[in-house]
């Protein structure tokens, strides 16, 4: 049996276009990361925390697999693991400065399938324990997250140059009789934000053929 790829079968998800389009988007389970700060600080909170959802993600993947997770019993089917994704915000909410990265709030998630239960979350994060690897356990929590009504665009190009893009999105929106729907702060574990899914692994790609989408929560006039 073939692997199961979200990429490939739910390219409404995972490949729009590099025109801004309207989507719904259904609840998925994720394993989610909060934080802040600059992401690109070298053993900063968002590196960790980054680590932190690989680790977990690929022992629930090989666990679930090999039968050792859930009932013991049970042998779920191979995936791909989903890319990495990331909800984003200011501390300061009246200041929108993006170039102020320390300022940066951000949860940091990579999408389980569904088969996959906070039982077997659970289970994976002992045996990730067990390795003794240097990484708060603590701070990762398995959520159901229903996103709803977003416009969503591919970007092509480094993160720096996304404001072009988020543009776009802010157009689309407008002409179509819909608002920005952000929802959320510091403070709540989730809710409706700036949404980036990362196509590219920067260490890999170069910096203007990176791909990634972003996605704006929003809902009618």
């Amino acid at each position: 049996m073939d692997k199961i790829d979200y990429k490939k079968t739910c390219k409404e998800l995972y490949a729009p276009g590099y025109e801004p389009s309207l989507i719904k988007v259904p609840a998925m389970n994720f394993i989610m990361v909060n934080g802040c700060g600059n992401p690109n600080e070298e053993d900063g909170e968002y590196p960790k925390a980054v680590a932190l959802l690989y680790a977990l993600s690929y022992t629930v993947k090989m666990g679930s697999k090999s039968g050792s997770f859930g009932t013991g019993k049970d042998i779920f089917p191979d995936y791909v693991v989903p890319p990495l994704e990331g909800l984003w915000w200011m501390r300061d909410e009246n200041d929108f400065d993006f170039t102020k990265k320390e300022r940066f709030c951000w949860i940091s998630m990579i999408r389980l399938p569904e088969f996959i239960t906070e039982e077997i979350f659970q289970q994976a994060k002992q045996e990730v324990k067990k390795k003794k690897l240097d990484l708060d356990l603590d701070k990762a929590r398995f959520e159901m997250f229903e996103e709803g009504l977003c416009v969503h665009c591919m970007h092509s190009g480094p993160y720096d140059s996304e404001p072009a893009t988020v543009a776009k999105i802010g157009r689309y929106i407008i002409d179509n009789g819909l608002v920005n729907d952000f929802e959320g702060n510091i403070f709540s574990p989730s809710g409706r934000k700036h949404h980036e899914i990362y196509l590219s692994d920067p260490r890999k790609v170069k910096p203007e053929a990176m791909r990634t989408i972003l996605r704006h929560p929003v809902r009618y006039k």
